[in-house]
């Protein structure tokens, strides 16, 4: 039995789809679970709670950690650490092994080019202390208490299907789909990667389903040389057949925004990542999986296609 807890997000969506080709027996838990594939067993379970945790992981080999809570400070500050208890102690009851799905967010802002599984760890942002945290609280039970897990961590993502968690596709594919303005959130000539959703949850599955994975970070495979701010409005403006406008979003501009898109609401504290090249490097893993990721043209293709074409 391989588990995904937080299974209706856009990560734990991608990763259903490709597990079957890993097991016959998955367990899709969320509040609301719905079915990816015919087979999948559904466990409604509160992820707050820790019986239910316990009965959502009891009789699993594998659990993915890929809830995606409400984009805000307080709340990830409130929950995450309990999430993660939560989780962690089930895991261990009952001898499965963890996969976290994790953000960059822990790392030290100040360079982030290239974006490494080394980079130090000093969060700039509440958020990212927040991360950094909970990522110590796992490899704590790793050294100490025995838990067989890893990290796969990805950059801010973009892919087809996602609804209101992605920046790339609430400020720059949705206004420029109704014929408005992008708003990027920060300077536009500098580079920014994003991780492609489908290629983030195959990854995934591959290193829960592979034992050397255990132990370590990785980062999930991002398409290398990564188009400015600028760039991707342009990119993405040609595929939809219409103008390329963009302006540069404040801070002030996030928060009034932000009173119709939550995601865009608590960006302010984030932006530092887009002040400066934002380049993910996934060569790790890309070395040892021999696994490439998807380039921008073909994803940005993709989004449009089956987002965007009526």
């Amino acid at each position: 039995m391989q588990t995904i807890l937080g299974a209706g997000g856009a990560i734990g969506i991608e990763l259903a789809k490709v597990l079957p080709e890993y097991t016959d027996k998955i367990r899709l838990v969320s509040r609301n679970p719905e079915r990816v594939n015919p087979e999948d067993e559904l466990s409604p379970a509160d992820l707050m709670e820790a019986e239910a945790v316990d009965r959502a992981v009891a009789g699993s080999d594998i659990v993915y950690l890929t809830v995606g809570l409400p984009y805000s400070a307080k709340i990830w500050r409130l929950r995450w650490p309990i999430v993660m208890e939560n989780t962690i102690q089930a895991c261990l009851k009952h001898q499965a092994k963890l996969v976290f799905f994790d953000n960059i967010y822990m790392y030290d802002g100040r360079n982030l080019n290239p974006i490494t599984e080394d980079l130090p760890i000093d969060p700039p942002s509440r958020k990212g202390v927040v991360r950094a945290e909970i990522a110590d609280r796992l490899w704590q039970a790793v050294e100490k208490e025995g838990l067989q897990a890893c990290i796969a961590r990805a950059a801010d993502f973009y892919g087809p299907g996602i609804d209101q968690t992605s920046i790339l596709t609430e400020t720059v594919f949705q206004p420029l789909s109704e014929g408005k303005t992008a708003n990027w959130p920060g300077n536009p000539d500098c580079k920014h990667s994003f991780t492609y959703t489908p290629d983030a949850g195959k990854a995934t599955a591959l290193l829960g389903n592979s034992p050397e994975a255990y132990g370590q970070v990785w980062h999930l495979p991002t398409a290398p040389n990564p188009y400015t701010g600028r760039e991707w409005v342009e990119q993405i403006a040609k595929t939809l057949d219409t103008k390329a406008k963009v302006r540069r979003m404040s801070k002030t501009m996030a928060r009034v925004i932000g009173v119709v898109v939550p995601v865009i609401r608590e960006m302010a504290e984030m932006m530092y990542q887009y002040e400066q090249d934002y380049v993910f490097d996934s060569s790790k893993f890309e070395k040892q999986f021999g696994m490439s990721p998807t380039p921008y043209k073909k994803g940005i293709l993709t989004v449009v296609a089956e987002d965007y074409n009526d």
